[in-house]
């Protein structure tokens, strides 16, 4: 009963997440429902510039890439690696997923960093990047814990169960509860270092306008790539965990 009360207060945690709010925002209201309206117009820009990319890059392909279908190719192989070495040798089915969350967070992170979202004038609220909200970073988290459940599921079954009780039945309470933190850490990491990133410049322009908030935004590209990296190895390493049942 413990357990099942320590697994529905995490749960109802994970649920008040989608409540927690950094400045004004711009609501529509969908059927019975509020969402953030801002979320959804740069989820949409960022979507539209990877379909746009990725369209101009297998247009015309060469049998000798160049160009931007080199650096397209690069990105592939990149992230195949980062799959093939968190998964294992059936990482192919996953490549599509890792490499959409990792495109999707670099972009959104690297959006946030370099396009002047706020003067873009909304009714109420502001716009930023999409992972400066909760709600995109535990949706993202939420996805990541239904592929490495599924992928344990179709590897194995039911026996993918058997694994809350490995090395010990002792250890059942503390395994099943690893299932809820996972998608809390990867959420909570990720809007964190991009809402702080974000804040350090809006204080260091504010304060300092001219020089000082140069190096800070270039550290920023930095550190929003690597929250992408981290990301997707994270959910790949997820993945392949439940595929082997041990890493």
């Amino acid at each position: 009963m413990n357990l099942l009360s320590c697994s529905i207060n995490t749960l109802n945690g994970l649920y008040d997440i989608s409540s927690v709010e950094v400045g004004q925002h711009f609501y529509w209201k969908i059927g019975g429902f509020q969402v953030h309206g801002q979320v959804l117009i740069t989820s949409w820009v960022v979507i539209a510039i990877l379909v746009s990319s990725a369209s101009l890059a297998v247009r015309n392909p060469q049998t000798i890439p160049t160009g931007g279908q080199n650096f397209f190719e690069y990105v592939l192989e990149f992230i195949r690696d980062v799959s093939q070495t968190q998964i294992g040798e059936e990482y192919g089915p996953w490549v599509p997923f890792i490499g959409t969350l990792f495109l999707f967070i670099f972009v959104s992170n690297w959006s946030g960093a370099l396009f002047p979202w706020k003067i873009i004038q909304l009714p109420h609220g502001e716009l930023a990047a999409p992972t400066n909200d909760i709600n995109t970073t535990v949706a993202l988290a939420l996805l990541t814990s239904v592929a490495y459940f599924y992928a344990g599921l179709t590897k194995k079954g039911l026996g993918y169960f058997g694994k809350y009780i490995q090395p010990t039945p002792i250890l059942l309470p503390i395994n099943i509860l690893e299932d809820f933190t996972k998608p809390l850490s990867l959420s909570f990491r990720l809007f964190g270092n991009i809402l702080a990133d974000e804040l350090v410049v809006v204080v260091l322009v504010s304060l300092v306008p001219s020089v000082v908030p140069i190096p800070v935004m270039f550290l920023g590209l930095f550190t929003s790539g690597i929250q992408a990296l981290i990301f997707a190895t994270l959910a790949a390493a997820y993945i392949g965990e439940s595929m082997e049942g041990h890493h």
